[in-house]
């Protein structure tokens, strides 16, 4: 897992060039959530159709469902450091 400082004092990164810097790093987990999702949805049909093993299957599951449970945490913390950034007086 990769943690990436937030910088207050610098702008966010804006257009296409901005797609490898910090500001996208929560789009990127979400997309890399996705993607486990679906192998994990590829190997439970392969094991569906009997092209695929049980234990394939159990393990792409786990990773998928880790995956989504940081995904979900990562979303939770944005929305409460947002609520708190909003409720800030200025």
């Amino acid at each position: 897992m990769r943690v990436d400082l937030l910088i207050p004092d610098a702008p966010a990164p804006r257009g296409p060039a901005a797609a490898g810097e910090p500001g996208n790093a929560f789009a990127r987990l979400v997309d890399a959530a996705g993607a486990i999702l679906d192998g994990a949805d590829r190997a439970e049909s392969a094991f569906a159709a009997h092209h695929g093993g049980l234990q394939e299957m159990v393990v792409e599951r786990a990773r998928a469902d880790l995956a989504l449970q940081i995904a979900a945490t990562a979303a939770q913390r944005a929305a409460q450091s947002v609520s708190t950034v909003l409720g800030m007086q200025v």
